[in-house]
């Protein structure tokens, strides 16, 4: 007797298809790419307002203005300054410091304060903010640069004084010499 042996093989793999671009997939493909396309349109279209606008990029615009320094009384060699520091630029920027070989050492940027007793006292501050498009306006009641003034000098006396900012650079400018109460 023949033996039949039926070998069955199931090495058949369908033949790979190629791909077609259907109507589904390329709207789907579409709407996939739709969504960071706007996105960026939207974002472009803001940041060209703001460069338009010309506050984008735009470094400290510092001026200073208004400078005046107390005129010691008697023996006393403590003083302060008093600048008006506009800034018409778009960025931010910082008084770091204050300068002039006209004083005894370096000026500190102070800041003036009152207890609950109603008593005052000054607090020295590292730097003080000079906002963009704005400005800060220094007072006896507020911020000053608290300095040893040389003796010799007499109100009317131009002292100068070179402001040092963070982005802004050097300003020099002159202080004119006032009694405390004038002006």
């Amino acid at each position: 007797m023949a033996e039949h042996r039926s070998e069955h093989t199931s090495d058949h793999t369908p033949e790979p298809r190629p791909w077609r671009p259907t109507r589904r997939r390329i709207s789907d493909g579409l709407l996939a790419a739709l969504a960071p396309v706007a996105a960026c349109s939207v974002a472009l279209g803001g940041l060209t307002t703001w460069v338009n606008s010309g506050a984008a990029g735009s470094p400290p615009r510092i001026a200073v203005t208004e400078g005046r320094v107390f005129l010691p009384y008697g023996d006393v060699r403590e003083s302060a300054a008093f600048f008006r520091i506009t800034n018409t630029g778009g960025a931010d920027d910082r008084l770091l410091k204050v300068t002039s070989s006209a004083v005894g050492g370096e000026g500190t940027l102070s800041r003036h304060r009152m207890t609950s007793g109603r008593m005052a006292y000054a607090e020295t501050v590292d730097w003080a903010p000079v906002p963009a498009g704005g400005s800060l306006a220094m007072s006896p009641f507020g911020l000053d640069v608290t300095l040893r003034a040389k003796p010799g000098w007499r109100a009317g006396d131009l002292v100068p004084f070179t402001l040092h900012f963070e982005h802004g650079g050097r300003v020099e400018v002159s202080a004119v010499v006032v009694r405390p109460g004038d002006g």
